[in-house]
């Protein structure tokens, strides 16, 4: 069975991805529609071996899909998922309009993928960070019932669109010629320097961004009362976020059965070698499909503490592949 699919959002830098993802996963497309701003309708994009034109978003748009992808703002995906709905196709939103939704299931298909298939018609895609960090946690969790998880992120520049990615490169060849920076992105500098700011400031001190990997962990892995605090940092690396956790569990932790663990999850590698100065690194995991999860030791200040690293790519299981791995997940069943 093949399936009409429609992405908005397709001139940004994750729908170039859901792109590539689509036409290298082989997903069954038979029609294939691409939808942007205004300002971009009109453009050509080669997309599965063939040209295609960019139509406008609207919410009339829809009519005759399976499937729609949205990788646009939350405002427009508040406004037109709904409406992708109510065409009949499934929207599956990257955005965090509809992640706290009650109505809306929240999915990383190799954590709840019977989720998804209980849809009303719209699913939402986590916030990437979360997503990289519950690929390592989850299968953890599943081994010894996890209690507590505090977080401190190392978030790529690939988070904040194409035009930051553009800047952290063009920064970095001023640097290199003795030039002062261009800083437009970032309210400082990103190149050769660490911003413990991702997203907006709430009240509370803490960011959007920081609130987001907890509250979606609780709803992904079904823990509501789970004891969580998150501290995300934005880095010179161009696309692919890391993690560093310490997690406290119900039950006694080793490090033997943790790596155990990782071993036989899916979508996960395990990539833990001290000796040999192995570990997840940025670089390693970019346009990779698998996280990466190592430096895994007992916490010191938890009884039944793990400390570990996760890295992953932004734009693939943050964002891109996930929403992919959502319709294959529909398709197949």
């Amino acid at each position: 069975m093949s399936y009409k699919v429609g992405i908005v959002g397709a001139t940004g830098a994750v729908g170039q991805e859901l792109l590539s993802l689509l036409e290298s996963r082989a997903f069954p497309v038979s029609e294939l529609k691409l939808f942007a701003s205004a300002r971009s309708a009109g453009k050509r994009i080669e997309a599965l071996g063939r040209a295609v034109e960019v139509e406008e978003a609207t919410d009339s748009c829809f009519g005759g899909l399976d499937f729609v992808i949205f990788a646009a703002s939350g405002s427009l995906a508040k406004e037109l998922c709904p409406a992708a709905a109510a065409a009949g196709a499934v929207a599956i939103d990257n955005s965090s309009a509809f992640r706290m939704d009650p109505e809306v299931p929240l999915v990383i298909p190799e954590i709840n993928p019977e989720a998804a298939r209980e849809h009303k018609g719209i699913i939402a895609n986590p916030n990437c960070t979360t997503a990289i960090a519950l690929m390592a946690t989850y299968p953890l969790h599943q081994q010894f019932g996890l209690k507590r998880l505090i977080t401190s992120t190392y978030q790529a520049v690939s988070g904040s669109g194409v035009a930051a990615m553009a800047e952290l490169e063009t920064q970095m060849g001023q640097l290199s010629r003795g030039e002062e920076t261009t800083v437009d992105a970032y309210p400082y500098q990103i190149a050769l320097n660490a911003l413990p700011h991702v997203d907006a400031f709430l009240e509370t001190g803490y960011t959007k961004e920081e609130m987001k990997i907890v509250n979606e962990s609780r709803k992904i892995m079904g823990i509501p009362d789970l004891i969580a605090s998150c501290t995300c940092v934005r880095i010179p690396v161009m696309r692919s976020h890391s993690v560093s956790i310490n997690a406290e569990f119900e039950r006694p932790v080793s490090v033997e059965a943790a790596r155990a663990a990782i071993e036989a999850a899916p979508g996960i590698d395990l990539v833990d070698d001290p000796e040999a100065l192995r570990y997840p690194m940025p670089l390693e995991f970019a346009q990779k499909e698998n996280c990466g999860a190592g430096r895994f030791r007992k916490d010191l200040a938890f009884e039944n503490g793990l400390a570990y690293w996760v890295a992953g790519d932004q734009l693939w299981k943050g964002a891109a592949l996930n929403t992919v791995q959502i319709a294959e997940c529909l398709a197949e069943s």
